[in-house]
């Protein structure tokens, strides 16, 4: 079994995994450790500590600061455990060395694909149209100057540009591919990464995509989309570095997320400490919290487990919102079509880590990118997600974190959306589906305030 294993190595050792400049090899952070086979293809990364105001240290529910300094920090390598020695090596490994802190899940992630062969049901333009993107643009929020990284199976720049039919701003010096993945960036095959940027510049035309391809790393035994988590755990962090050297006063970077775990053969049990599904100490669960402290606006798919139209590989019996995709700092976003009804994969809450999600829901199942042929729609909360990611980046043109944090703006998107029920906020279309309108009388207000 793929683990990951969180260390406490010396001080100097972390400050120079932290160092951009400098490669540390996993030997080097964690020498021999029993029973233990280090993946040196993968780069240590560091977990900042989190800091309370106070009570649980692990709780996610109340406010947090993360330190990087190299004596309160952490890094996390990879490995591989005998599957007949799991039980055994994860719970003595921390006891027999005092430098591991703990032994997490690695599961498999995939994208959030749709099951069923339902026609699209109209096309990206209506979604410009419920959007309002034409009332954006008139407000001065098209994106300009704010990055959207797409964490998929790569991105083609150059089909996007002709099915959108203008230039496409992609930003290679800061885009970042796993260990073995070979390809450019913006260069890749045509896929649900390029359906993904496609959607995200709907709202947003002049934000910058960030190619961020973690579901095209290779495993033995794996197909060609399924990647580890350990690798969206390494491009956060490298994520983290592009949003610190952003000026204070203009940073914004917005995180879209089209997939998830699917399965809790992946995974250890609920309960146990090195589990992901439900446990926010996970080191990937960790650090999603310490970018939205920064700055980041992270956006996960709700996935495609609805209960009337599952997906295949959804093997939770319940509660299928998990990990991170049902993380408090997150939005997690559910699926509507055009008309505003719930497609039927959407996965409904309550989350495992949070229990209201998903947020909100966004648009899908419409013809936009083609990239999966000309009469195939862009679907799943897949499609839902980088759409509402680029309403997100279309806000940060004029409202960085600096004056609307992640956590602000996560609210406005609630409390402004179309409710849908009667109650306020249900397991179907959580807060209800994102209504621009009302989110920019609500900014217009909030600026007035601030003026």
């Amino acid at each position: 079994m793929r683990v990951l294993l969180q260390l406490r190595p010396s001080p100097d050792v972390v400050a120079a995994v932290a160092d951009p400049v400098v490669s540390t090899p996993a030997a080097d952070v964690a020498d021999t450790l029993p029973g233990v086979v280090l993946d040196p293809s993968f780069a240590p990364v560091v977990v900042p500590r989190p800091v309370p105001g106070g009570g649980d240290p692990l709780s996610l529910n109340q406010p947090l600061t993360f330190s990087m300094a190299a004596r309160e920090a952490s890094v996390v390598v990879r490995g591989e455990i005998s599957d007949d020695e799991i039980s055994t090596r994860v719970t003595l490994l921390p006891a027999l060395r005092p430098e591991v802190v703990g032994v997490f899940a690695d599961p498999v992630i995939g994208p959030n694909l749709t099951c069923g062969g339902d026609p699209p049901v109209g096309d990206w333009h209506d979604v410009e149209r419920l959007l309002r993107v034409a009332e954006l643009a008139e407000e001065g929020l098209d994106g300009t100057g704010v990055a959207v990284a797409v964490l998929d199976t790569g991105i083609n720049a150059r089909h996007v540009t002709r099915q959108l039919d203008r230039e496409v701003n992609l930003d290679a010096e800061r885009s970042w591919s796993p260990a073995g993945v070979d390809g450019g960036a913006g260069e890749f095959a045509v896929d649900h990464g390029t359906m993904c940027a496609f959607d995200a510049l709907i709202a947003a035309p002049r934000a910058s995509l960030i190619d961020v391809p973690v579901l095209l790393s290779r495993r033995p035994g794996g197909s060609a989309l399924d990647g580890l988590l350990s690798d969206a755990v390494a491009a956060f962090a490298h994520l983290r570095t592009v949003l610190a050297e952003r000026p204070a006063e203009s940073r914004s970077l917005v995180i879209s997320n089209s997939w998830g775990s699917f399965s809790p053969l992946w995974d250890f049990p609920v309960g146990h400490p090195g589990n992901y599904s439900d446990n926010p100490a996970h080191p990937f669960n960790l650090i999603v919290s310490s970018l939205d402290r920064a700055g980041a606006d992270v956006l996960f798919a709700a996935g495609n487990c609805g209960r009337d139209c599952r997906d295949s590989r959804c093997a939770y019996p319940d509660r299928p919102i998990a990990g991170a995709n049902s993380h408090p700092d997150v939005l997690s976003v559910g699926g509507v079509d055009v008309r505003g009804e719930r497609v039927g994969y959407s996965s409904q809450g309550p989350g495992r880590l949070t229990a209201r999600k998903p947020d909100i829901c966004c648009y899908t199942h419409f013809s936009g990118s083609r990239a999966f042929g000309d009469r195939e729609p862009d679907s799943g909360t897949s499609a839902a997600c980088p759409v509402a990611a680029g309403l997100v980046a279309a806000v940060r043109t004029l409202w960085p974190s600096s004056r609307l944090s992640p956590a602000q703006l996560r609210t406005l998107l609630r409390r402004t959306a179309d409710d849908r029920s009667d109650v306020g906020f249900d397991d179907d279309y959580g807060y209800g589906i994102v209504d621009t309108r009302a989110l920019l009388a609500s900014l217009r207000r909030r600026a007035r305030r601030v003026a």
